[in-house]
């Protein structure tokens, strides 16, 4: 039993969690008399009319939600590959249908479908890896976000002159330009069996920090190198930094490929991926995603713990000089082009099948919607609109 229990930590597979409590249950900004929910289902639920709602539009927003199922992912995944191109790693066999809920000051003001079944996120992964890459900054793992990632990382990933160049931060803000193969995918995503729909023309490599890509190669060779540098597999880390800490379920995954598998420290460890595209990935449930949104509405605090550091969050929300409104593997609103019916200083961690978590500091509010189809902000425009104070 030692051996086994061993095994699932090195590879970060299924994972436990800790309970936390919260302070005392009253509304407002974040503070000593902030609520935070206890670890475990008894979240405190409020009234739409407590939270500052108008009840019967809030529900209208709720039934429109639910209306909403994705025509993207097929409830079985039968079409992932012809998606995403050939699976490095296992898919479930089914997923929730469309659920989410909507927080205030905390508080569960609206829930519906099933919010605590842990399903593949996609690339709300990236956002997670983001977190992890801040906390690694914070404990002085990597000296400076503008520092090379070969400065630290010498496995034969950056030792070109063309990688040699690229910063953790052209990583977080996907403008790497990473060239090579990693894990049986190329950089340069061509060829429809490897890629799908998603795969592109060539192109030529631009210089790192010049160029966007929305590219999960290159954010698989980031985690690779989270990897490294935290010398401990990622869900550990994941695990002990921010999950425990929140609160959240014991029934999250952060599922590797079978194949994707770094020596550290002389010893086997799995490295996980920035998203699903081609299997495995983060799988979670709502409510849990919930509690990584209300974290980082509280910029970076539980209780009395500062897990995140609110400079971390400021800069990770802020958006790059190059390519579209994007942080540090955030989405942004700075344009309102995302959301025009919300704050600019609203923004989100999006994945395919549209799962959300999407953070309004403004008004206190996060929401998660998951398997929904459209943009979120046909569902943000009418929660904002039940708002009457």
């Amino acid at each position: 039993m030692h051996f086994i229990y061993r095994s699932l930590l090195l590879l970060g597979l299924p994972l436990l969690a800790a309970c936390t409590r919260p302070t005392a249950p009253t509304a407002g900004a974040a503070g000593s008399h902030t609520y935070y929910p206890p670890a475990g289902a008894d979240w405190e639920h409020q009234s739409a009319a407590a939270a500052g709602f108008d009840e019967s539009r809030l529900a209208e927003a709720v039934a429109f939600a639910q209306t909403q199922e994705t025509t993207q992912m097929a409830p079985d995944f039968s079409t992932q590959e012809e998606i995403f191109g050939k699976l490095l790693g296992p898919m479930p066999t089914s997923r929730a249908a469309t659920n989410g809920l909507v927080l205030r000051h905390g508080y569960l003001v609206a829930e519906w479908g099933d919010t605590q079944r842990p399903d593949p996120t996609y690339s709300v992964a990236k956002s997670f890896l983001s977190t992890l890459l801040g906390v690694a900054l914070e404990r002085k793992l990597i000296t400076d976000i503008h520092e090379p990632v070969g400065a630290s990382i010498h496995d034969g990933g950056y030792d070109s002159d063309h990688n040699r160049l690229i910063t953790w931060e052209h990583h977080a803000r996907q403008t790497s330009e990473w060239e090579g193969e990693l894990w049986g995918k190329n950089a340069d995503f061509v060829g429809r069996e490897a890629f799908g729909k998603g795969e592109r023309k060539p192109r030529a490599l631009q210089a790192p920090g010049t160029y966007f890509e929305y590219n999960d190669v290159r954010i698989n060779r980031l985690a690779l190198s989270l990897l490294r540098v935290w010398r401990r597999p990622l869900p550990q880390v994941l695990k002990t930094e921010i999950m425990d800490p929140i609160g959240a379920s014991d029934i999250w995954q952060w599922v590797p490929y079978p194949n994707a598998v770094a020596t550290v420290d002389g010893r086997p460890m799995a490295s996980v991926s920035g998203g699903t595209r081609w299997g495995g990935g983060l799988r979670i449930s709502a409510r849990d995603e919930a509690r990584f949104g209300y974290l980082f509405l509280r910029r970076g605090r539980w209780g009395r713990r500062q897990l995140v550091a609110p400079q971390w969050i400021a800069a990770a929300t802020t958006r790059g000089p190059v390519g579209p409104d994007y942080g540090y593997l955030w989405w942004l609103n700075t344009e309102r082009k995302a959301w025009p019916d919300a704050p600019a200083s609203s923004y989100a961690a999006l994945g395919a099948g549209q799962n959300t978590i999407w953070i309004d500091p403004e008004h206190d509010i996060v929401i998660v919607w998951r398997w929904h189809n459209g943009s979120p902000n046909e569902l943000i425009k009418r929660v904002l609109a039940a708002l009457t104070s």
